[in-house]
């Protein structure tokens, strides 16, 4: 049980390379800030529709730790997720919504704007910040 634990670090341990990552994420080039905290970074832009929320769509998307631990990618497996805008993390659903089809960004999410105090599982500490790189493929309506 308590290597499960330190894989996933002590909410103080995150916090902390959580903050350390966010500050040298916002110094690479093209990075922007949300109003809530969200950073971001165009990759790719697209020219189809963008997304509201009460929209479903289909994405591709890697989803890492600062660590760089890997916690899901659809890239890799070759088959896209797709699930309503109300199902994703307030993070995701902030960012979504300033892509067009086509477009892929790169998201770096604050717990504040993921899962938080508490995180998730045994994949997501606490306070972790989650780095997503997502391809919006298509808005389903």
């Amino acid at each position: 049980m308590a290597k499960k634990q330190l894989n996933k670090g002590s909410s103080g341990q995150n916090r902390k390379a959580s903050e350390d990552f966010m500050d040298k994420y916002r110094q690479k080039q093209g990075v922007q800030q949300t109003s809530s905290g969200l950073l971001y970074r165009v990759v790719e832009q697209g020219d189809g529709l963008t997304p509201v929320p009460t929209d479903s769509i289909q994405v591709n998307q890697r989803i890492q730790l600062v660590g760089g631990k890997i916690i899901g990618d659809t890239y890799k497996e070759g088959l896209p997720d797709e699930f309503s805008m109300k199902e994703a993390i307030p993070g995701i659903r902030e960012g979504l919504q300033l892509m067009q089809e086509g477009a892929r960004f790169e998201f770096v999410v604050p717990p504040e704007l993921a899962w938080g105090k508490k995180g998730v599982g045994d994949k997501i500490g606490p306070n972790a910040v989650l780095i997503f790189d997502v391809r919006l493929l298509k808005v389903l309506v």
